[in-house]
């Protein structure tokens, strides 16, 4: 009985290294061939056009059949929490980071020169220094910009054609970079116009109804650029420009859906999955983030909200017909 005991034993022993070392012939890492990528998302604060980037971005790779963990962060609006993320994110070793905003990628470059980096969201990327050039980003990072060249000069142009009055209340957070850069751009493009700014800097997005009060009487229009804290809190503005009449021009059509007047913009899932798009290349294909040209906003259109013109007191234009896309 002992002796066919210990038989026994050795061929079970015996077996399992067999086993083993099948399982050792799948992958030399002991991986399986389908590999699963650890990708760290972090976004400055909530609001729909970030969140519709997130989802563009996570189509991408859906569309490529890639299996992905997500790790998703919010930073709520703190830059204290938005480096506290990344520095996470390099800890756990991710194989990608997706910044979703200019504070996001900034605190993710200041993590890590190693980790590919991946933006959307983003106004100004040479700028707020995450590349040196859209062409040759030179560093682990690149992505999509949410500034289509024509965007704000077109803005300008309209409130310049079709608004009585010339001063154009504008809110933004001085604190974030991407913001500081429209309003300069706001400012060229109103070069050899009548108009000018009337300025309102808020640091939180508590702050923001009570900046846009602080405008009324002394504008006669209202400009919300890609600015996160106010976006976030843009129902704030709606409010002040529908009691007062105030036409509200907005940067993104998200803005527009919920209630802004008008905008020249385009769709941040396609910008989100643009920049998917280049993550594939960096995961699958090797790429390296320094060779990838950041990229553009490919549409852009003019949004006009029929209901957001006539509570704001608005009359709307023949001629916007041929112009516009018209939302209820």
């Amino acid at each position: 009985m002992k002796k066919g005991w210990k038989a026994g034993i050795s061929a079970a022993l015996a077996g399992l290294l067999v086993l083993a070392g099948c399982g050792n012939s799948e992958s030399s890492s002991g991986e399986s061939s389908e590999k699963t990528y650890k990708i760290g998302v972090t976004q400055f604060v909530e609001h729909p056009s970030l969140d519709s980037a997130y989802e563009g971005f996570q189509q991408a790779f859906k569309d490529k059949g890639l299996e992905v963990d997500f790790n998703v962060q919010n930073a709520q609006g703190d830059q204290n929490n938005n480096q506290t993320i990344a520095n996470n994110f390099v800890g756990d070793e991710v194989d990608l980071i997706f910044a979703n905003s200019t504070p996001s990628a900034l605190s993710s470059l200041n993590a890590t020169k190693e980790i590919p980096i991946v933006f959307t969201s983003v106004t100004d990327p040479v700028g707020a220094k995450l590349v040196e050039s859209l062409e040759s980003p030179d560093a682990n990072i690149t992505g999509t910009t949410d500034s289509h060249p024509d965007a704000i000069p077109n803005t300008i142009k309209f409130i310049d054609q079709y608004v009585e009055g010339k001063k154009v209340g504008m809110v933004y957070n001085s604190g974030e970079q991407n913001s500081v850069a429209q309003i300069e751009q706001v400012k060229k493009a109103m070069e050899g116009t009548d108009l000018s700014i009337e300025e309102a800097s808020v640091s939180s997005s508590a702050e923001v109804k009570q900046a846009a009060e602080s405008l009324v009487g002394k504008v006669d229009s209202l400009y919300i650029i890609t600015d996160n804290t106010v976006v976030s809190a843009l129902e704030s503005v709606i409010g002040v420009a529908e009691e007062h009449k105030i036409p509200l021009f907005v940067g993104e059509l998200d803005s527009v859906a919920r209630g802004g007047f008008a905008a020249y913009g385009f769709d941040y899932f396609d910008i989100g999955y643009e920049a998917g798009e280049l993550a594939v290349q960096i995961l699958e294909e090797g790429k390296d983030p320094s060779e990838l040209a950041v990229q553009y906003p490919q549409k852009l259109k003019l949004q006009i909200n029929k209901k957001a013109a006539e509570a704001m007191g608005i009359e709307l234009q023949d001629d916007w017909e041929e112009k516009a896309e018209y939302i209820e």
